[in-house]
């Protein structure tokens, strides 16, 4: 620390003060860079297809209206969420994929909603994404995804009735 009364060491007082703000700086960049780079760095390497598959097994193909952007209101892109169907098993999945912190284990979310029955989802901190199937023959579904970006969930998805058969 520098002395008030000690003009002679003003000169070293001073350069130690640049280099503690310099490197302040410094670190601050680096923090800042280090936070916010890994949120698009990195690609999902999941489909929605493979996320079921890898789940449930079985062949899953798209769905019309099967698709919605999670979008933060930073105009961000955090993620996607897809209602995929399995023609063989009758079963609907709905699958979030993120786009933000991949690879890393952050918050997120896929829900479905079977017509004559509740919400049902599953939610926790993973790399990649969350996948939920449940039966719907002959019945209508809704759909969404979560997605944690910093301390909000963004979410998205079809809160009407649809793909019903």
């Amino acid at each position: 620390m520098c002395a008030i009364f000690a003009p002679e060491h003003l000169e070293d007082c001073v350069r130690g003060f640049a280099r503690r703000l310099a490197i302040s700086i410094l670190s601050a960049t680096v923090a800042a860079l280090t936070l916010a780079a890994p949120a698009q760095a990195a690609t999902n390497p999941f489909t929605a297809a493979q996320a079921c598959n890898n789940d449930f097994g079985g062949s899953w193909a798209n769905v019309s209206d099967g698709h919605r952007a999670i979008t933060a209101s930073d105009g961000t892109r955090v993620g996607d969420v897809y209602l995929m169907y399995n023609s063989a098993t009758g079963y609907n999945c709905v699958a979030t994929l993120k786009r933000v912190m991949v690879g890393n284990t952050t918050g997120v979310a896929a829900e479905v909603r079977v017509e004559g029955s509740s919400w049902v989802g599953d939610s926790g901190n993973y790399k990649y994404y969350a996948a939920i199937q449940r039966k719907a023959v002959d019945k209508c579904v809704m759909y969404r995804g979560e997605v944690l970006y910093f301390t909000m969930w963004q979410s998205a998805g079809r809160l009407s009735w649809g793909n019903c058969g």
